[in-house]
C-alpha cells in the first residue's frame, strides 16, 4: 500500500487569523521533504494538521488509504496517527519512565504488545539510534540530543510509515544537533518518509528531496533543494532566504 501524503486546499484559521490558506502539496512515499519559512508562516500548524492533532476548516489530507477531512472520524484520526509518527521540539518524554520504558509504553498501551515483545523491540530501536547503553537512564540523566533520539525511537515503536518532525534540533547545540541529524539520515536511507519543519537550511539542502517554503499562510516556492535554496524565484522566498543565510 502506498503511504504518500497529499494535502489539498487545506485552510486553517484561529479566529479572524488565517494560518493556512488553501495549501496543497504532495509527498511521495519514501521522500524527505523540508518545510522552510519564517516563524508564523504555518509550518508547524500544517504538520499538526497532517497528523490529525489540529482540526482544519476545509480541504483534505490523504495519508495512504486514510482521508482526513474537517469532520474526520475517530477511527480515521487513529489510523493517520498510526501511519505518521510525530516528534516535537521539546521531546515530550515521560520523566518518571526510563528511556526503555518510554519506548515500550505506546506498544504496550495502544498495540497490546506483551512486556517481553515491547522490551525486545524497544532495545532494538534504542540500539538503532545509538542509545542501547542508556536504556535504563531517566530523561533527566540524558542530554538534549539523547532525549531527542529516544523520542525518535519512541515514534518508531508504533511502526509508522512516516515521521513528522517539528523543529526537533532547534533547542540543541551544534554537536547534539549533529547526533540527531545523523539519525534522520539513517532513517532516510532506510526508506522512511520524513517531513521536517526545520531552520537547518544546510541540512535541508543536503538531505531533502523537495523543499517547500511557507510564508503568509501559503506555499510561496517549492522544488528541489538546490533550485529553491540557491536560486529562489519569488520575492518572498528571496527575502526569507537572504535573512536566514546572512
Amino acid at each position: 500500500m502506498s503511504h504518500s501524503i497529499t494535502v489539498t486546499d487545506v485552510t486553517k484559521s484561529y479566529g479572524s487569523r488565517t494560518i493556512l490558506n488553501r495549501v496543497s502539496l504532495a509527498i511521495g512515499e519514501g521522500q524527505t521533504v523540508a518545510l522552510l519559512g519564517p516563524s508564523g508562516g504555518g509550518k508547524s500548524t500544517l504538520l499538526r494538521c497532517m497528523n490529525g492533532l489540529n482540526p482544519f476548516d476545509r480541504g483534505t489530507i490523504e495519508v495512504g488509504s486514510w482521508r482526513l477531512t474537517p469532520d474526520a472520524s475517530a477511527d480515521t484520526l487513529s489510523g493517520v496517527r498510526r501511519s505518521l509518527g510525530m516528534i516535537f521540539q521539546d521531546f515530550q518524554l515521560f520523566p518518571h519512565l526510563t528511556a526503555l520504558e518510554n519506548v515500550m509504553e505506546a506498544p504496550r498501551q495502544v498495540l497490546g504488545r506483551s512486556v517481553q515483545e515491547a522490551r525486545d523491540q524497544a532495545l532494538q530501536l534504542l540500539k538503532r539510534v545509538g542509545l542501547e547503553p542508556r536504556a535504563n537512564d531517566y530523561p533527566r540523566q540524558l542530554s538534549g540530543g539523547q532525549k531527542q533520539r529516544v523520542a525518535i525511537a519512541r515514534a518508531l515503536a508504533m511502526e509508522p510509515q512516516g515521521l513528522l518532525c517539528d523543529e526537533i534540533t532547534s533547542a540543541l547545540d551544534p554537536e547534539l544537533k549533529a547526533e540527531v541529524l545523523a539519525t534522520l539520515e539513517q532513517l532516510q536511507e532506510d526508506g522512511m518518509t520524513l517531513v521536517l519543519v526545520t531552520h537547518e537550511i544546510h541540512f535541508a539542502r543536503k538531505a531533502a528531496d523537495r523543499v517547500f517554503i511557507l510564508a503568509d499562510g501559503g506555499i510561496v516556492e517549492q522544488g528541489e533543494p538546490g533550485e529553491v535554496i540557491d536560486r529562489p524565484q519569488t520575492p518572498r522566498a528571496q527575502k526569507f532566504l537572504a535573512q536566514v543565510l546572512a
